[in-house]
């Protein structure tokens, strides 16, 4: 009889979310994994989690250092010895500083392994190459940038959550762009919502698409445009002044500017009231639906505004962050139990205290945005970009599926000298580079695992990697012997020894528990963030000019150039591109992860969504094979024409690999999209592409 080791678990992975789960393990293989028994009343993993072994034993991972014997892109490689691989990566990077000085080297570290206290593909990079010089280093993040960057302004800080658990007191919730049922954004958030819906609770999902939160979550859908969300919600609360649903004392006790704010919305400042009827023409919902809309939010209290990280991935998309926190405001549903700030909500809370292995400071590294990474190495010397980059050295990241423009990324990556790749797979970014290193999975090392919700997990080492696989750390650690700074980087501990040593400076007291169940819960998980700032404003003030909510931010035109308030900037179509693509998260892959993996790949209808009217109008029938394009690019794809997307709209899931040997095939949506980010935070504005679509002609004889 075999024996079974049940051994606690947690993905290490960028999904939004973080659970605690169980490796069931026989003769040093994962044969199953599931839900861990001892978390919490809603708690639930998800099938990427409970299917990882697919990943974890692919025929296709790389299990040997790899060196390019083709072009780049050709995927032809040969195996080496780790020795070899080290000296050859050592040797490059001793060189370029030496010839170019560190700046040549760029770091592209990313959300592959992002959870980790160790091993993080976001940490363990910066720490290398801080040690090693002032190399180049990417600056925000793909996903949330425009609403990290603008919401410090209104608050004083990024974050603005809340527990989960407190929506069971939510009298309404509006899902604004925010995919739950697929994005997850905790573990336990999707099934407090099932619950919620099953007690009665309204909740309206607002979306160009029907999407699975819609069908699986919402109660009532309302048709958006994208990137029009600013639009929206300026008519919401036009609606909700003239209606006189605003909580003035609310609005006078805890925030500035509304004044300023209300007179652009009524027109007073601009000739422009944002009525309905305005708001129709741009956002696409139906005036009598806003206001609709508009009344049921008004008087219902307490209301949960969750916005998604969508709609901020657009131009303008820092208007709309500000926008959704201002509405929480006025109807001051904010920092009271059942009601959000409207702020960000993903990360928006922090965890139990443990750190992550550190960063040293670093003000002489250059910055550029990730966001516009592509274009930093193709700068000429005359623009913005004042550094020559030579070298990339990616942990962690499929940039030439998941950067925008896709062409350009491909460029990039031929321009330098020399590219590292550390990963699992041979994916199309690691094609392009000069030296592949396979790497680790999460249930093969040990790792703290943070969450999105108030809890830490302790991920135990539950099989032995492939022989001549290691670590990110583990492989940096050497390089670092290979450079001359091996104990500045090690500090002279391993990867298990850092747990142990950042565990003993943590919050947890019974640490020999917490490895045993995987699970540390934070003492309150009925956090509400603001609601010191709610009972005494004098007593607990935020951290902004004003220690008040700042509806109109002197601070923030001062320093961007923008206005103080959040106007409606939006993004617009054009009469030869007059569809807009939106590029949603799917519920199989993590961003580009599991792209590869055989069993995903039925799991998720890749085709790309036509409205019906909008596939008669272009003589497209169900099924067919299409071009989409722009001025950027052109991709052909199967079309799937449904009336669960609102028409003028195009929707090409992203993370799907692309298709790169075959020009005429192009799949991916990142061929269509620009590296020009919404300003001023140097977001990603992916949500705001321009399409248009037509049949592809048969030839005849």
């Amino acid at each position: 009889m075999k024996t079974t080791k049940k051994i606690p678990v947690s993905c290490n992975k960028d999904c939004g979310a973080g659970c605690p789960l169980t490796a069931h393990v026989q003769n040093n293989t994962i044969i199953k994994i599931t839900n861990n028994k001892l978390a919490p009343k809603y708690f639930s993993g998800c099938t990427r989690g409970f299917n990882f072994t697919k990943v974890l034993y692919a025929k296709d991972r790389i299990t040997a250092p790899l060196k390019r014997i083709g072009k780049r892109g050709e995927g032809k490689f040969k195996e080496i010895t780790w020795d070899e691989a080290f000296e050859t990566i050592a040797h490059n990077l001793k060189q370029h500083k030496k010839n170019y000085g560190a700046k040549s080297i760029i770091t592209l570290g990313a959300s592959g392994a992002c959870r980790g206290a160790i091993h993080n593909t976001e940490i363990l990079p910066k720490r290398f190459f801080r040690l090693f010089g002032s190399c180049s280093e990417t600056l925000g993040s793909y996903s949330s940038e425009a609403v990290s960057y603008a919401i410090p302004y209104t608050f004083g800080t990024k974050l603005g959550g809340v527990d989960p658990l407190t929506l069971k007191d939510s009298k309404l919730i509006i899902l604004w762009g925010a995919n739950i049922s697929d994005t997850r954004f905790g573990c336990l958030l999707e099934n407090i919502l099932i619950e919620q819906k099953i007690k009665g609770t309204p909740i309206i999902v607002i979306d160009p698409r029907k999407s699975r939160t819609v069908k699986t979550l919402g109660t009532e859908w309302i048709k958006i445009n994208p990137g029009t969300d600013i639009v929206l919600m300026s008519a919401i609360l036009y609606v909700l002044i003239t209606k006189n649903l605003i909580n003035n004392d609310f609005i006078q006790k805890y925030s500035i500017g509304f004044k300023e704010y209300k007179n652009y919305i009524m027109g007073i400042s601009d000739n422009i009231p944002k009525t309905p009827e305005w708001a129709e023409n741009i956002c696409g919902a139906n005036a009598d639906t806003i206001r609709h809309l508009a009344l049921i939010y008004g008087t219902t209290s307490p209301t949960a505004l969750i916005p998604g990280l969508s709609i901020q991935r657009t131009i303008g998309g820092e208007e709309a962050s500000r926008a959704a926190i201002i509405l929480q405001v006025v109807t001051g549903n904010l920092g009271k139990k059942g009601g959000t700030s409207g702020g960000r909500f993903w990360n928006g809370m922090p965890t139990p205290f443990c750190s992550s292995i550190p960063v040293p400071e670093s003000n002489n590294c250059f910055k550029v945005p990730v966001y516009e990474w592509s274009d930093a190495i193709l700068a000429n010397q005359n623009s913005k970009y004042s550094c020559d980059i030579k070298i990339i050295y990616n942990i962690g990241g499929n940039y030439i599926s998941q950067g925008s423009n896709i062409k350009q990324n491909i460029k990039a990556f031929k321009k330098v000298n020399f590219s590292v790749c550390h990963d699992f797979f041979l994916t199309p970014t690691a094609k392009y580079c000069d030296i592949v290193l396979p790497i680790s999975m999460w249930p093969e090392h040990n790792d703290v695992i943070s969450t999105t919700d108030n809890y830490l997990y302790y991920s135990s080492k539950a099989v032995d990697p492939p022989k001549n696989v290691k670590s990110d750390f583990d492989i940096l650690s050497e390089l670092a012997r290979h450079l001359g700074f091996h104990d500045k980087f090690t500090e002279n501990r391993t990867a298990d020894e850092w747990i142990d040593y950042l565990l003993s400076k943590s919050e947890i007291k019974d640490i020999a528990k917490f490895k045993q169940t995987g699970i540390y819960a934070g003492e309150n998980q009925h956090r509400i963030a603001f609601s010191d700032f709610i009972k005494s404003p004098e007593k607990y003030p935020l951290n902004t000019p004003s220690g008040l909510i700042e509806i109109s931010s002197r601070k923030y035109k001062s320093e961007t150039g923008f206005p103080a308030i959040p106007i409606c900037r939006y993004y617009k179509t054009s009469d030869k591109y007059p569809l807009r693509l939106v590029t949603p998260h799917t519920k199989f892959r993590i961003n580009s992860s599991n792209s590869n993996i055989d069993f995903y790949m039925d799991k998720e209808d890749d085709s790309l969504w036509l409205n019906s009217d909008d596939a008669k109008y272009r003589n497209i029938s169900d099924g067919t094979t299409v071009y989409a394009f722009n001025e950027l690019g052109r991709i052909m794809i199967k079309v799937k024409v449904t009336d669960d997307i609102m028409s003028g709209v195009a929707c090409l899931n992203q993370g799907i690999w692309p298709n790169l040997l075959n020009k005429t095939t192009y799949n991916s949506a990142n061929f269509l999209s620009s590296t020009e980010p919404t300003m001023p935070s140097s977001g990603a504005r992916t949500h705001s592409i321009n399409i248009e679509i037509e049949p592809i002609k048969q030839d005849t004889e």
